[in-house]
């Protein structure tokens, strides 16, 4: 079918649209901007994926910060087509039946990628075999293993069936999609060179616990033949289990980290291989809110196209930029008092705090010295909180009700509200609204953090600790604030040094220089040029696509 098609992308999810709920956060997110900026380079690819079709979960958050999860159905109907292929995989002793659908996306230029979903939820399968791809990230390590070997095995069982021929990059988004090595050993004789020199592998996990690991037994047990036979070749294989990261390393030949500072944890990670960097970027024609798409478009015309225009903003009357901001501040705030009925006023310096709930990302680290936060922020901060807790994660759901929590606590002195249901549309209108984006996690544990870069192609400065890409863009004082000593990791310290930022830089500039403001904001579009995904995908496809 696609005979010219040359780079196979393999995500465990995609977010290429709001309304496909095929992916969780960061990753999805980032693998759905991957392929737009792939489109508009017109490069010669083609991605796979499952489909999800009770998609990751709809969160609820009652008044005392308890989050629960609910699942609707998602019909693909018209949004995927559904095309004539079926296939089976033998798992658990069965032939699951898979479906597949497709989804064209279509680039500025015209160029379309298509998007591959595989789909289980099928009358002929048993009922276990039909949920395998129902939620994204559910069940037990069983489960994991099962969604994995469907998007490994059963992706390239289908570039067969589609009569793809030309693959010369198979890019692997994570170890999620490291089974495909196995099903290409298989393809070429067991001939690991043919293998490697066909591989690309991306990692976006500093931390060692986020890396799949499985007992070859329980693999063996659920994936019938479909194991390479020769499984002592593969120096992945330790004291009897399978590191789907290091399979998919090893079978690569290049591999790279999402920042400057996360390749180099990769490669301490990971000594045995050589482990570049290329730092994330964001899809910009998708990223930038409406207000400032109009203004972008009557100033720097061409700006979708190639981003770099954008480093003209200064060509923008600073009035321009302040007033396409309040409208998105506006819009954000009217939805925001909508759901809370708290009142968040449009004068106030409005703080943003979006992200999966996770312990390094460190959401309570505002809230450290609640006395000195309310003497600080009385009357001049608000803040807006979002974000999601895996379901099997007590933690998390704790770190949301502490949020709700301490809230409370400052009712009545510091409006805080936090929005529930955090996905594609609300992540636009938030890092579109919000007057500062705030991220804290304990360095160097944030790979990237694309959100902030979003904030700052809408002109938000972000106040960040020095990891992930704030690592290489921050300018402080110029695009915005580093918080804390990268040096040395300590919670109260960089409490500390975040109240000292707030109260002695950021609070006295946002109210008393609004001329110094409108700068921050002019410097961070500028800032955002270099985070886009257009520098990105050109980046892959000069280093490692090498077309």
């Amino acid at each position: 079918m696609e005979t010219q098609t040359k780079i196979a992308y393999f995500s465990a999810e995609i977010g290429i649209s709001a309304k496909l709920p095929t992916y969780s956060g960061g990753l999805g997110v980032l693998a759905g901007d991957h392929i737009k900026a792939a489109a508009d380079a017109e490069l010669p690819m083609c991605a796979v994926t499952l489909l999800y079709k009770e998609g990751y979960f709809k969160q609820r958050i009652d008044d005392d910060g308890r989050q629960s999860e609910a699942y609707p159905q998602f019909d693909p109907n018209p949004l995927l087509k559904k095309i004539p292929i079926k296939f089976t995989l033998p798992l658990r002793k069965r032939a699951v039946m898979i479906q597949v659908y497709e989804y064209r996306y279509k680039g500025l230029t015209g160029h379309e990628i298509p998007i591959y979903f595989l789909d289980t939820n099928l009358e002929e399968n048993f009922y276990d075999d039909q949920v395998i791809t129902l939620r994204l990230y559910s069940g037990d390590k069983d489960h994991r293993i099962l969604q994995e070997a469907l998007l490994g095995f059963g992706g390239i069982k289908l570039l067969e069936e589609l009569k793809y021929k030309n693959i010369e990059t198979y890019h692997m988004n994570e170890g999620h999609a490291s089974f495909i090595i196995m099903q290409l050993l298989r393809k070429f004789d067991g001939n690991h060179d043919e293998v490697r020199k066909r591989c690309h592998f991306t990692t976006h996990t500093p931390v060692p616990a986020g890396h799949d690991e499985f007992a070859i037994d329980r693999c063996e047990r659920l994936l019938d033949g479909l194991l390479w036979k020769e499984l002592s070749e593969i120096s992945s294989i330790q004291n009897g289990r399978l590191h789907m990261t290091e399979l998919g390393l090893h079978f690569s030949r290049s591999a790279n980290g999402v920042s400057q500072l996360h390749g180099k944890v990769a490669q301490d990670q990971f000594p045995q291989y050589k482990i570049g960097h290329i730092t994330n970027g964001v899809y910009h024609p998708y990223w930038a809110g409406k207000d400032f798409r109009e203004v972008f478009d009557n100033r720097l015309p061409g700006w979708r196209e190639d981003p770099t225009r954008l480093l003209n903003v200064d060509a923008i009357l600073p009035k321009e930029i302040v007033k396409a901001h309040q409208s998105h501040k506006d819009f954000l705030l009217g939805y925001a008092n909508s759901q809370t009925q708290m009142a968040l006023s449009n004068d106030i310096l409005t703080i943003g705090f979006a992200r999966r709930a996770a312990a390094y990302k460190r959401a309570g680290l505002i809230f450290s010295n609640m006395e000195r936060l309310a003497q600080i922020g009385q009357g001049k901060i608000q803040i807006i909180f979002a974000g999601k807790a895996h379901p099997a994660d007590e933690n998390g759901k704790e770190i949301i009700h502490q949020v709700v929590q301490n809230a409370k606590k400052l009712f009545g002195t510091i409006k805080i509200v936090y929005l529930e249901n955090y996905n594609l549309w609300l992540g636009r209108i938030i890092t579109s609204g919000v007057d500062v984006w705030l991220n804290t996690p304990r360095r160097p544990n944030e790979a990237s953090g694309t959100s902030g870069m979003k904030a700052a192609l809408n002109g938000i400065p972000n106040l960040s600790i020095l990891d992930g890409w704030w690592a290489e863009a921050c300018q402080h004082g110029e695009n915005g604030w580093a918080i804390g000593n990268p040096e040395i990791i300590d919670d109260v310290a960089d409490a500390e040094h975040l109240y000292s930022v707030l109260e002695q830089e950021l609070i006295p500039t946002f109210y008393n220089e609004p001329e110094k403001w409108a700068d921050l904001m002019i410097n961070s579009i500028a800032t955002g040029v270099q985070f886009s995904a257009y520098r990105m995908i050109n980046d892959y496809k000069d280093k490692y696509y090498k077309l």
